[in-house]
C-alpha cells in the first residue's frame, strides 16, 4: 500500500472518527431537548388533574371526571385508586385495562418511563396522589413519541448521509493535496533510481526555493548530501589516479635499471643508485599513506604534554641550515619562549615539512625566515621563503592531498608527492590550531601556524 493512500485513509477515517463524535454528540442533544420538552408537558397536564381530584367520605380517591383541558390529541390519562382499580381514563383509552406503566403504579415518587402499549411508544409520567402521608391512588399521564421518534430517524438518516459525503469529499481532498505534497518523494526516488542506474552523482533534484516546508527542506538536504557524495567520489578517483601515478614513475625506473643491468650482464652503480633513489620514493610515499590513513581512521594517536616551542624551533633551525647548505640562507629572525600542549615529534614533522618545502623552491643564493612570537594567547609560527611563489588559483587546494603548484614549482625526481601539507594540516588541527599560507608570484610564500599556549592552571 502506498503512503499515499495510507495517509488519504488515515485522514478519512479521522474526519470520519470526527464526525462520528459530533454527530453523537447532537443526536444526544437532540434527544434530551425532546425528552425535556415532552417531560414538561405531561407535568404540566398532571398538574391540571391533580387539581381536580377528590376523595369522598371515606378517604378515598371519588371518581374523577377529566376537565376538558387543552389535552393533544396524543395525550391518555388514567387514575388509579390505591387498590388498583381504574378510576378514570381518557376516552381512546376508556376499553383498556392495562396500565400505561406497571412499575410506575408502585413507586413512591413521581417517574417518567418509556413504554410500549399495542405497538404505540410512549412516555408516561407516575405520580402517586397522597392524603397528608397516605397514598390514595396514582395518576399517570403518557403522550406519544412517534413525532419525537421521527425527527430522531430523520436526524440519524441525514447526519449519516451527510458523514458519508463528507467522509468520501475528505478522501477526495486528501488525495489531490497529497498527491501535490508528495510530489518531491517522487522526484527523489526517480533521481535516485537515475543516479543508480547511470552512476551519475551530478544530478540533482528539482527544487523550488518557495518550497520552505518539511518535504522542501528534505529536497535540499538530500541534494546537499549528493554533493558531497560527488565530491567524495570525485576526491577518491583523482587519489587513486594519483597514486598510480605516483608509483608508476619508480617503478618504471627502477625495472628499466634492472634491465639495463641484464642486458649488461653486470651491475651499475649509477643504475644500483637511481634504483634506491627511487625504492626510498616508494617507501616515503607509502609511508605518507599509511600516516594519513591513519589519521583519518583515528588510529594515529597524539601523545600530549608540555612543549616548549622555543627549544623545538632551535633544533629544526639547526637542521634546517645543514639541510640548506650553500645554497640558501636561513634566518631565526626572532624567539619567545612559549609553551604549548602538543605531541613534539610530530610538531617538529610540521616544521621540518615547511622548511623543507622552503629549502627546496627557494633559488640559490634566496632566503628562508622563521620565527615564534606570542600572538594574544597562541603561538605564531612563521615560515617564510624568497622563492617564485604560488598562483592564486592553486593556494586553495595545496593542502590537498597529491597536489602540487607545478606552474610555480619545478617537479624533480627529489620533489614530494603532495602529502606533506595535507599531514601537516591534520597534525596542526588536532593541536587545536590552525595552519595559513600567503604567497604572491615572484615574492615567495609565507607558511603561519598558530597554536594554543600551553596554560598551567
Amino acid at each position: 500500500m502506498s503512503l499515499r493512500l495510507r495517509l488519504t485513509l488515515l485522514y478519512s477515517a479521522l474526519i470520519g472518527i470526527i464526525l462520528l463524535v459530533f454527530g453523537t454528540a447532537v443526536f444526544m442533544l437532540v434527544y434530551v431537548l425532546q425528552v425535556n420538552q415532552v417531560d414538561e408537558m405531561l407535568r404540566l397536564e398532571a398538574m391540571d388533574v391533580i387539581a381536580v381530584a377528590q376523595l369522598d367520605q371515606n378517604g378515598e380517591l371519588d371518581a374523577i371526571t377529566l376537565p376538558p383541558l387543552d389535552m393533544a390529541a396524543n395525550t391518555f390519562v388514567q387514575v388509579w385508586n390505591r387498590s388498583g382499580k381504574l378510576v378514570a381514563a381518557s376516552t381512546i383509552l376508556k376499553n383498556i385495562n392495562q396500565s400505561l406503566d406497571p412499575y410506575g403504579q408502585i413507586a413512591s415518587k413521581p417517574v417518567y418511563r418509556d413504554n410500549t402499549i399495542r405497538d404505540f411508544h410512549v412516555r408516561v409520567l407516575s405520580v402517586p396522589l397522597k392524603a397528608g402521608e397516605r397514598t390514595v391512588g396514582v395518576l399517570q399521564v403518557a403522550t406519544s413519541l412517534s413525532v419525537a421518534d421521527a425527527t430522531q430517524r430523520d436526524l440519524f438518516s441525514a447526519m449519516l448521509g451527510s458523514a458519508l459525503v463528507a467522509v468520501l469529499l475528505a478522501a477526495i481532498i486528501s488525495w489531490v493535496i497529497l498527491s501535490r505534497a508528495l510530489l518531491p518523494i517522487e522526484d527523489i526516488t526517480e533521481t535516485v533510481d537515475q543516479i543508480n542506474r547511470a552512476d551519475d552523482l551530478s544530478r540533482r533534484i528539482p527544487y523550488r526555493p518557495q518550497a520552505d516546508d518539511e518535504i522542501g527542506e528534505m529536497v535540499e538536504s538530500f541534494n546537499q548530501t549528493l554533493e558531497r557524495l560527488e565530491t567524495l567520489f570525485t576526491s577518491q578517483q583523482r587519489f587513486l589516479a594519483d597514486v598510480s601515478h605516483e608509483l608508476r614513475t619508480p617503478l618504471t625506473v627502477i625495472k628499466g635499471n634492472v634491465d639495463l643491468m641484464r642486458r649488461m650482464k653486470q651491475i651499475d652503480e649509477e643504475s644500483l643508485t637511481s634504483i634506491d633513489q627511487e625504492a626510498g620514493r616508494l617507501t616515503r610515499l607509502v609511508g605518507g599513506l599509511l600516516l594519513l590513513a591513519q589519521a583519518e581512521s583515528g588510529k594515529l594517536s597524539l601523545s600530549l604534554r608540555p612543549v616548549e616551542l622555543d627549544v623545538l624551533l632551535v633544533e629544526v633551525f639547526q637542521e634546517m641550515r645543514v639541510l640548506a647548505g650553500a645554497k640558501v640562507h636561513v634566518h631565526l629572525k626572532e624567539i619567545d619562549q612559549l609553551q604549548v600542549n602538543g605531541d613534539r615529534d610530530r610538531l617538529k614533522q610540521v616544521l621540518l615539512n615547511l622548511a623543507a618545502n622552503a629549502i627546496q623552491y627557494t633559488p640559490q643564493d634566496g632566503d628562508v625566515f622563521i620565527s615564534l612570537a606570542k600572538a594574544g594567547d597562541q603561538a605564531r609560527i612563521i615560515v617564510r621563503d624568497t622563492g617564485p611563489g604560488i598562483p592564486s588559483e592553486d593556494l586553495p587546494h595545496i593542502f590537498e592531498r597529491f597536489y602540487r603548484a607545478e606552474k610555480s614549482r619545478t617537479r624533480s625526481r627529489t620533489s614530494g608527492f603532495g602529502l606533506g601539507l595535507s599531514i601537516a594540516k591534520w597534525i596542526v588541527e588536532h593541536h587545536n590550531g590552525r595552519i595559513e599560507v600567503e604567497s604572491k608570484e615572484g615574492k615567495g610564500t609565507t607558511f603561519a601556524i598558530w597554536l594554543p599556549i600551553f596554560s598551567k592552571k
